[in-house]
């Protein structure tokens, strides 16, 4: 102990309880509690900067960065990319969030309705590459009540965990994309001897993980059984984006909006509707009566769709994205020293396929994939060529024609 004349070296005060540090410097003891509560602070900080992946209010994408992010990989789909990047942005506000004035705020979790090769998967993929934050796809109509034949509903979080290489916190703040939501849809009103084991039972056991609680999640998955251990997961901050065709949801939606009816008034009301895109009157009623429970619905309460993918938006897709099936493909030719040019009627032609198929984006993709697949074979090995490959309209047709000719021998 010091001597009651000396001063502490940092606040200057004269203090009794002082201790004596090497040189002839001292501290009191309120200095030493105030560096011990301003250590601990930072620990703190570090720490909830360590669970929320990195992420703080400073560093956190705003929505129109998000919206750019994503012009980068997905083309069209405007409406959608906002309503995403809006929830995105307040989910993790909601996670950054400082709970020290009783509000607290909930989780909003998406649903994204529209035709296969819309972009859903993508926008999702996409999102979390910019945030690098764990995140996982999952098929639901692998799901089924627990006792019967398929997987848990808690088997989604063994997905994600095994992103976040079992790192449970890291987990608790991923993002998980349910597919093919629209194929756990009600099958019938109507009462049946048999359960509905893969349609209503599983929207029930969806329930507790939309809404945030504490699941018991088998380590390596598959069912569960009473002897072995769990993994303890809140999905109370765990978003979850669904998505999903519901093929058909149209006509729902034309029946709310009654746009079969006759007469002039009628008319007139319904003049003014798009029928060539009913999907961007849907409202949550229409999933109701396409199957999903009501509790689903009201814990999915961001709703949103995407347009079906006209000519213009189809041709952009092959060409224009970072990621774009052609540029992949010039990149593997790349590789090989070749230089691969796809001319403009090539690319129409593609095109023109594509929306004969009705398959949107992934048209695209089986198309390009079958005009190259004896490119790739032969090009790489062939002796005395340029190094320039142009791939022409009516080499395209050829090898379309091709395949068609090979599918229509193996049918018979």
């Amino acid at each position: 102990m010091a001597k009651k004349q000396d001063l502490c070296s940092f606040c200057g005060r004269p203090m009794h309880n002082l201790f004596a540090g090497e040189g002839g410097a001292f501290i009191c003891d309120e200095c030493v509690e105030t560096g011990h509560m301003m250590v601990q602070d930072m620990r703190a900080k570090q720490e909830n900067a360590q669970q929320n992946n990195g992420l703080d209010l400073k560093t956190l994408p705003k929505p129109a960065d998000i919206k750019s992010f994503l012009d980068e990989y997905v083309i069209g789909q405007d409406e959608a990319k906002r309503f995403l990047s809006v929830a995105v942005y307040n989910h993790y506000k909601r996670i950054l969030q400082p709970k020290d004035d009783g509000v607290e705020i909930e989780k909003s979790n998406i649903i994204m309705v529209g035709s296969t090769g819309t972009g859903k998967t993508l926008m999702a993929r996409t999102i979390a590459k910019m945030l690098s934050v764990p995140f996982t796809i999952v098929d639901a109509t692998v799901l089924t009540e627990a006792g019967y034949v398929g997987e848990d509903v808690e088997s989604l979080l063994v997905r994600l965990l095994q992103e976040a290489d079992y790192d449970v916190k890291k987990a608790e703040k991923g993002i998980v994309f349910i597919d093919e939501i629209d194929k756990i849809a009600r099958k019938s009103d109507n009462p049946s001897i048999t359960r509905d084991v893969s349609g209503e039972g599983v929207q029930q056991g969806l329930l507790k993980l939309l809404e945030g609680s504490v699941v018991n999640v088998p380590p390596q998955g598959g069912r569960k059984h009473p002897d072995q251990e769990f993994i303890h997961v809140n999905t109370q901050n765990i978003l979850f984006i669904c998505g999903g065709a519901f093929d058909g949801i149209e006509r729902k939606i034309a029946q709310r909006l009654n746009t079969q009816v006759v007469g002039f008034d009628a008319a007139q009301a319904t003049q003014s509707i798009d029928k060539k895109n009913l999907l961007k009157y849907i409202a949550p009623q229409d999933l109701k009566s396409f199957g999903l429970i009501p509790e689903i619905v009201g814990r999915l309460p961001i709703l949103t769709y995407l347009e079906p993918l006209g000519r213009d938006a189809l041709r952009s897709i092959l060409v224009q994205p970072k990621n774009a099936i052609t540029k992949q493909y010039q990149k593997l030719l790349a590789m090989d020293g070749i230089k691969l040019v796809f001319d403009d009627a090539a690319l129409d032609y593609i095109v023109d396929k594509a929306m004969e198929f009705r398959l949107g984006a992934r048209g695209l993709r089986s198309l390009t994939e079958t005009i190259m697949m004896d490119i790739m074979f032969e090009v790489p090995s062939a002796k005395n060529m340029d190094n320039t490959f142009v791939v022409t309209r009516e080499l395209a047709e050829k090898k379309i024609n091709k395949a068609d000719t090979i599918r229509l021998r193996n049918a018979v």
